[in-house]
């Protein structure tokens, strides 16, 4: 996959998004909302703070949910700190969660787990442009 430079935006717009979806994953939602819901925003956090990053160093990277793609891309302009790689297993939540029967139900833990890591990646990415 090459990656395109025509990603629409600014960096604030897509850190702005990535704020968004963190919030919606962090909320007390009602019984009726999955959690597998909530990790997928919490994935979506996470992959927009590193397209933002990649944006802010002039990075052209593809469409794509993989945010081991993106981190590997991002290794080129900064280093990656261990808990920001940890962040991988987040892209599972891109699509997998999102069909009933395609995965386990995610438990507490497991979502806690990506709540944390997708505010690891966002304050991470807001620390170096400086939000």
């Amino acid at each position: 996959m090459q990656p395109e430079n025509d990603h629409p935006g600014s960096v604030g717009q897509w850190m702005r998004y990535a704020d968004s979806d963190l919030e919606l994953a962090r909320t007390e939602p009602p019984p009726s909302v999955l959690r597998e819901a909530l990790c997928f925003h919490a994935q979506q956090a996470a992959e927009k703070a590193v397209k933002a990053l990649l944006m802010y160093h002039s990075a052209a990277f593809p469409r794509t949910h993989s945010i081991g793609t993106l981190l590997d891309l991002l290794a080129e302009y900064l280093a990656v700190p261990e808990e920001i790689q940890n962040a991988v297993i987040l892209t599972d939540y891109a699509v997998i969660t999102r069909y009933p029967g395609a995965s386990e139900p995610v438990d507490e833990e497991e979502y806690k787990e990506a709540v944390h890591l997708a505010e690891a990646v966002v304050s991470w990415a807001e620390s170096i442009i400086g939000q």
